[in-house]
């Protein structure tokens, strides 16, 4: 059967917040049974909306992560509790609303933190991928989270698995936190804006911004390089922690421990 997929790229994500009212909007004051009770107004973030900012003035970027439930082939909560929590056969993962009932403990069970307590209905809820408008007659066929992006960010696919792996291998996609060995269906596309670390800085030629300049970074396996843009900027992303040097011609200009995004300030050369 083929099985359902959220793509999120979060480097179009720019918190708007579309995707969390989306959400709202379809399950507050809504009970869409068997599938979930109604979500409470306040307290529960079903896409929940995580933020790092990188780097030091004036060099800085921030990142947004929308942050789903994942929708494991290898759910803890469902390993956890097995009664109170199932994986369809399209991927989506759901909580069972009447043997679920007062099982507070299914909150603990989710390492993301996607699973939400109901104090009012006696019942732990989480995002389920929309599965009432997937399933029923309604035009939309997709998470109101994916209806509601405004900008493309997140993505919602019905394929087969290896036409999924293909797209993972084409467009370089990656799980959020793989070391858990949960398996989602849910993929993000340049990750290493929230997970990884730039270097940058401006190179400046007497008194002026120099434009075109050569600059290469090694080191932890890196060895690349590209020219300064029209302010004399340059900056290296998508690195680990590591030992990093700055080479200009042939020359070391800068040495660096890099444990996370640093703007190392004008180089004068």
């Amino acid at each position: 059967m083929k099985q359902r997929y959220m793509v999120i790229d979060v480097s179009l994500c720019h918190d708007c917040n579309n995707c969390f009212m989306g959400c709202k909007d379809e399950h507050v004051d809504n009970k869409w049974l068997p599938y979930t009770d109604e979500q409470p107004r306040h307290g529960h973030q079903w896409m929940n909306i995580q933020h790092t900012e990188r780097g030091q003035y004036p060099r800085i970027d921030v990142c947004y992560l929308p942050m789903p439930c994942q929708h494991c082939q290898d759910a803890p909560c469902a390993k956890a509790h097995p009664d109170c929590i199932s994986r369809r056969e399209d991927g989506v993962v759901m909580i069972d609303t009447s043997r679920a009932k007062g099982v507070k403990e299914l909150v603990d069970s989710c390492p993301y933190g996607a699973i939400y307590w109901n104090e009012e209905a006696n019942i732990a809820q989480k995002c389920t991928m929309c599965a009432h408008l997937l399933d029923g007659g309604e035009e939309i066929k997709m998470p109101r989270c994916a209806h509601s992006c405004p900008t493309g960010a997140i993505a919602f696919y019905t394929m087969a698995t290896m036409e999924m792996e293909q797209k993972i291998r084409e467009e370089g996609l990656e799980v959020y936190r793989p070391e858990l060995g949960t398996k989602p269906n849910v993929f993000y596309k340049n990750l290493y804006r929230f997970e990884k670390a730039f270097v940058a800085g401006g190179i400046l030629k007497d008194n002026e911004c120099a434009e075109g300049v050569e600059v290469t970074l090694q080191g932890n396996d890196v060895n690349c390089s590209q020219t300064t843009d029209c302010f004399g900027d340059f900056k290296f992303d998508a690195l680990l922690p590591g030992e990093y040097t700055i080479v200009i011609g042939s020359k070391e200009v800068k040495k660096l421990q890099v444990e996370a995004s640093v703007n190392v300030g004008s180089i004068v050369i």
